[in-house]
């Protein structure tokens, strides 16, 4: 599910979708808006629409500028947002057919928020590290990539940090960017949001806050409790390691933002959210080879995947077995995949991000 259909469905898709932006080009000529003859046109005529949608968020915050710069149609948005006061760059894979209707996946970055330079496409996230960008080419679904918030949690710091800035990616993430989505690429309001490793406690959070948005949500390889002392110490490690201070961020072990951001002391906000977990449990697998993803038969790359990556899904298997005990206590359906083996490693969340698409297309895809 989410590939184009085929035969006569599929040729009918291809042609409404021609003809739609056959008439947007006419549109777009009429205003005076340059359009080149190219195979990248109709990225740029629909990056054109876009900024010309995209509708200011209640808060103030609005579409700074949007630009076709690939690969394939990927669409760099940037977002002014209010509550940050600062640009962030969004990378979108639009609906196949971008003047129809369309859900929105958003997928979240790990630890080091999809890139450590300006250009995501340097970095290590969904879009560089999977084949997403040619998986949902032909999906009826827009795929929101937001870039930054390395370290962060991607969640509401209480103070501004001299290491990481102004954080209030929660608060971007539910309230400032999902109207302007909607308005720039006919979202329908009916969104899905996956995340890995250090996202997993943050994409529960979405879920939690904005249940009526998103509806359903896929934890890949993370752990997500907060609220306790091992939870604590991974917090605080991860975050230092990028330069911030846990106290900016929740305060003192025992503040309340703690609790709050626990996803398994929140569990009963889940109701009524489709739920997807995955995880390895560290032992090698299929992928963590010489010929597995990544890792281009260098032994150095294979060692750091086996030993950091083992160790790393050899945690969050202990953390995902915790959460799938307390939505059972709390009887509310939810899908768990326990991998017999594998690490933390981005050829199982490509794996994972298909499987979960299996079961979001049916939600987002009007």
């Amino acid at each position: 599910m989410g590939d184009s259909d085929d035969g006569a469905s599929g040729d009918k898709t291809v042609v409404n979708s021609t003809m739609r932006r056959l008439a947007l080009a006419v549109a777009l000529v009429a205003t005076g808006l340059p359009v080149v003859a190219t195979a990248q046109a109709a990225p740029d005529l629909i990056a054109a629409r876009a900024m010309a949608s995209a509708l200011p968020a209640p808060n103030g915050s609005f579409a700074v500028a949007a630009a076709a710069n690939g690969p394939g149609t990927v669409i760099d948005l940037t977002v002014h947002s209010a509550a940050m006061n600062r640009p962030v760059t969004v990378a979108v894979i639009p609906a196949a057919d971008p003047e129809a209707p369309a859900g929105s996946l958003y997928l979240i970055n790990g630890v080091d928020g999809g890139t450590d330079t300006s250009d995501w496409r340097e970095g290590s996230n969904w879009f560089t590290k999977t084949d997403a960008v040619e998986f949902f080419g032909t999906a009826q679904a827009n795929v929101v990539m937001p870039i930054g918030g390395a370290g962060t949690f991607y969640t509401d710091w209480q103070a501004d940090d001299p290491g990481t800035g102004r954080n209030r990616w929660l608060t971007f993430l539910t309230a400032e960017l999902p109207p302007i989505i909607d308005s720039a690429f006919h979202g329908t309001g009916r969104d899905a949001v996956a995340g890995l490793s250090m996202a997993s406690a943050a994409v529960f959070r979405m879920a939690q806050e904005a249940p009526r948005r998103f509806r359903m949500v896929g934890s890949f390889s993370g752990c997500v409790q907060t609220d306790n002392p091992a939870g604590q110490a991974m917090v605080a490690s991860i975050v230092t390691a990028r330069r911030g201070n846990p106290l900016n961020m929740w305060g003192p072990p025992g503040d309340p933002d703690w609790a709050a951001n626990d996803a398994i002391r929140n569990a009963e906000k889940l109701r009524g959210v489709q739920v997807y977990v995955s995880t390895g449990n560290g032992l090698p697998g299929p992928l963590d080879t010489l010929a597995g993803p990544g890792i281009h038969h260098n032994p150095v790359k294979l060692a750091d995947q086996l030993l950091i990556g083992g160790v790393l899904d050899g945690i969050t298997v202990v953390c995902t077995a915790l959460l799938r005990t307390r939505l059972a206590e709390l009887n509310i359906p939810a899908t768990f995949d326990f991998r017999a083996a594998g690490t933390h490693s981005w050829g199982y969340w490509e794996q994972d991000m298909h499987t979960y698409w299996e079961r979001a297309a049916a939600l987002l895809v009007p």
